[in-house]
């Protein structure tokens, strides 16, 4: 099912002795455009300090309740690496976090998460593939130290949209999957040019990305993106309707070409 990164804001983290704070943004990679990262605001627990909770910790979410249990405790967490989310975080971080949590690397596969689908799969992956994997990614963590495909969806929240023929809105939220997490449409509002109009995007249909200049490039026409079926942030997007927003583009669906 998908869901809205906007809403997830706010959700409670619980650990397995209690609640660790709630979700204040979420981090994406920017290159699979996949949630890596849920930014928690610990409050006065940890004296305001916001930590990193993976995916890859996660139970079963409880979504009526709004609540997200994780896998670990809460001195688990407290103990965690320091990391600074109001500055870019680079790919050696990512490493001592994960070296911390004992998680192999999700980068360095052919999947969205290592050699799998899903955030799980590095908690089941045979030790030895998880050490092959760890190897190949610590090989290349400190030639990539410097870089960060880490993206804040809160600040990305806002970037103007550019089609081929022009402006055509801003990014207003991301539609994530429940379970790979990845985005899999980016919610454009075109409010300024068709009031009250709003439209789902994908990240395969992006061309480039200027994030210093806060531009994302899509492959389609104003005229395209106008005559697309308008999106419900109320109503649940079923596959139906994503089948139509396709169709509308002529663009394959992920459900049938993704082999992540």
């Amino acid at each position: 099912m998908l869901r809205s990164a906007k809403e997830l804001r706010g959700y409670a983290i619980g650990a397995s002795d209690g609640d660790i704070g709630q979700v204040d943004d979420l981090y994406f990679d920017d290159e699979a455009w996949v949630m890596r990262y849920l930014a928690v605001d610990t409050g006065t627990w940890l004296s305001g300090r916001r930590v990193l909770i993976s995916p890859i910790s996660l139970g079963r979410p409880d979504w009526m309740a709004q609540r997200l249990p994780v896998a670990l405790t809460r001195e688990r967490v407290r103990s965690s690496p320091d990391i600074d989310t109001q500055k870019p975080v680079s790919r050696q971080h990512e490493a001592d976090y994960f070296l911390y949590y004992g998680y192999p690397y999700y980068w360095g596969g052919v999947g969205l998460w290592g050699m799998g689908a899903y955030p799980g799969y590095l908690t089941s992956a045979s030790a030895v593939q998880a050490d092959m994997t760890a190897r190949s990614a610590e090989a290349t963590a400190s030639q990539e130290a410097a870089d960060s495909h880490l993206r804040s969806c809160q600040a990305v929240t806002g970037h103007h949209i550019e089609a081929t023929d022009g402006e055509i809105g801003h990014v207003e939220d991301f539609l994530l999957d429940d379970e790979t997490w990845a985005i899999r449409y980016l919610v454009v509002d075109t409010s300024n040019w068709w009031l009250g109009h709003k439209v789902l995007i994908a990240p395969r249909w992006i061309s480039s990305v200027s994030w210093l200049d806060g531009k994302v490039s899509v492959d389609l026409t104003r005229q395209a993106v106008k005559d697309a079926p308008p999106y419900d942030s109320v109503a649940h997007l079923d596959r139906q309707q994503e089948m139509g927003i396709h169709e509308h583009y002529g663009r394959p669906g992920y459900w049938t070409t993704d082999t992540r």
